[in-house]
């Protein structure tokens, strides 16, 4: 499923949603033969993108095993304010709930759990004045904290647009990350599976028309 960019913007709970509509047995539910469609993972709530569902209980049990056991390779892009010094880099810093804020995660060295995040700067775009720089960045979580990228990026000094919690504010366009692939060897084929979202539309909105095939 692709996650739309208007997703902030749904009022009802997502998978509650899916979960009334084929109890009460509605056309795109039994036009399909769906039963039962769970997440397998989760995305930030602005995060647009890839997610993945599973159809049965037993899916559901066996594609989380591979998130769980760090065999799904998850890709993101982003924009962030900025441009990097360094073209690639990885955090490794541990994230811990914020006691002071509801939600929110921080970097927490004692307390945190561990997290690791490559990252590799693929464009950047300077800014007039130059405090509106920004840079299109590939994630690769090695892990799945909540909030992981986006605090890892604002702890790198690029927080990504958009981001009210851990950057400069909202915008009108929205949090600049999406989930772009998932790629993994399915337990039920054998066969390598890779899902990729299209980005054209997020490039443009974000300011790098254009981008697209280069990806």
């Amino acid at each position: 499923m692709l996650v739309p960019f208007s997703w902030q913007k749904t009022n009802r709970n997502l998978q509650a949603a899916i979960t009334s509509s084929i109890a009460a047995g509605d056309f795109w539910a039994r036009s399909r033969g769906l039963k039962y469609l769970r997440f397998v993972h989760r995305l930030d709530a602005e995060t647009s993108g890839v997610l993945l569902f599973a159809k049965s209980p037993g899916a559901l049990q066996t594609y989380s095993q591979l998130f769980e056991t760090r065999k799904m390779e998850k890709r993101y892009l982003a924009v962030v304010a900025g441009i990097p010094k360094q073209a690639e880099w990885i955090c490794r810093l541990k994230l811990a709930p914020d006691p002071d804020r509801i939600g929110r995660m921080r970097a927490d060295a004692r307390k945190g759990k561990e997290a690791e995040t490559h990252f590799r700067c693929l464009e950047s775009r300077a800014g007039i004045p130059p405090a509106r720089a920004r840079s299109l960045v590939e994630a690769r979580p090695f892990t799945g904290r909540t909030h992981q990228i986006r605090v890892h990026l604002a702890s790198s000094g690029h927080p990504v647009l958009g981001d009210a919690m851990y950057g400069s504010g909202a915008s009108k366009e929205g949090l600049a990350l999406r989930a772009v692939e998932l790629a993994y060897k399915d337990p039920f084929t054998r066969r390598q599976v890779l899902i990729v979202a299209p980005v054209d539309q997020f490039l443009y909105v974000h300011g790098f028309k254009g981008s697209g095939d280069a990806l």
